[in-house]
C-alpha cells in the first residue's frame, strides 16, 4: 500500500493574512493539496481560501475533526491516505495536535506507518516563552487549567511548586472567555515573588507579552483578556 503524507498546517492566530505567519515555501505546499481535516470547516475554508488553493474551493474535500468525532470515526479519515492523497490537517489557530483534538488522527498515522510532515507556521506557546523572559531551558506545556474555582486553585499550587522544584517555567492556557477568571485565581493563589507572563493576541496588531511578579500584578490595573487569546506563564 501506498500512503499519501499527511501535513500538519499552522494557521493564523487571528485575522491576518496567511502570508504574514507562513513562509512562502508552507503555502506553496498546501495549495496543490485537494483533502483536508479541519476542525471548523468555515475557517478552514477561509483559510484556504486566503491561500489560493490550486483547486476550486468547492472541489476541496473537507472532513471535519474536534472535541465532538468520536474515535470510531478517525479510521475513516485516514481513507484518502490509504489510496494515494496527501491531506492537510488544520486546526482553527495555531499549530495542529497541539492542545488540539487532531492529535488522535496523528497518532493513528503514525500507527499505520502513514509519513507525517509539519510544516512551519505560528505557536502561541513558544512565541509567548520566547517573549516571557522566563526560563526557556526547561518548561512545561500544561494545556487548560480545571474551569472549576477549587480545582484550579489546587493545580495551580501544585504548578507552583513544581516550578519552584525544578527551576520550570509552566505554561498555560484557558477558552477566551474565561481568561479573566484564571487571572484572578491565579492573582489569589500564588505567592508574591512568583513571575507570571501574560501574552494576548500573539502575532496580531493588538499583541501585548507583560512580565511581572504576583505582586507587581496586584498592584496594576489588570490587562484587558476577556476574550482575547491569551497564553499564561509562570516561574516560581
Amino acid at each position: 500500500m501506498t500512503y499519501g503524507t499527511l501535513y500538519l498546517i499552522p494557521v493564523p492566530l487571528g485575522a491576518v493574512s496567511p502570508e504574514m505567519s507562513s513562509p512562502a515555501s508552507v503555502l506553496a505546499r498546501v495549495r496543490p493539496l485537494t483533502h483536508f481535516v479541519v476542525e471548523n470547516a468555515k475557517s478552514a475554508r477561509a483559510f484556504l481560501k486566503a491561500v489560493g488553493t490550486d483547486a476550486p474551493l468547492q472541489a476541496l474535500q473537507l472532513e471535519e475533526l474536534n472535541e465532538h468525532t468520536r474515535t470510531e470515526a478517525l479510521d475513516r479519515l485516514l481513507a484518502p491516505l490509504r489510496v494515494g492523497y496527501d491531506v492537510g490537517l488544520l486546526s482553527e489557530a495555531g499549530c495542529p495536535a497541539v492542545a488540539d483534538p487532531g492529535a488522535d488522527l496523528v497518532a493513528l498515522a503514525q500507527r499505520e506507518g502513514v509519513r507525517v510532515v509539519p510544516l512551519i507556521g505560528p505557536s502561541s506557546i513558544l512565541l509567548a516563552l520566547m517573549a516571557s523572559g522566563l526560563n526557556g531551558q526547561r518548561f512545561a506545556f500544561q494545556g487548560y487549567l480545571p474551569a472549576k474555582e477549587g480545582e484550579r486553585a489546587k493545580i495551580l499550587r501544585d504548578l507552583e511548586n513544581e516550578s519552584r522544584k525544578r527551576r520550570q517555567t509552566q505554561i498555560f492556557i484557558e477558552t477566551p472567555y474565561r481568561n479573566r477568571q484564571l487571572l484572578e485565581g491565579i492573582l489569589q493563589t500564588c505567592q508574591p515573588a512568583t513571575r507570571l507572563t501574560v501574552a494576548t493576541d500573539l502575532s496580531l496588531p493588538g499583541e501585548s507579552v507583560l512580565t511581572r511578579t504576583i505582586q507587581q500584578w496586584k498592584k496594576q490595573t489588570p490587562p484587558d483578556i476577556e476574550r482575547r487569546p491569551t497564553v499564561f506563564l509562570m516561574l516560581a
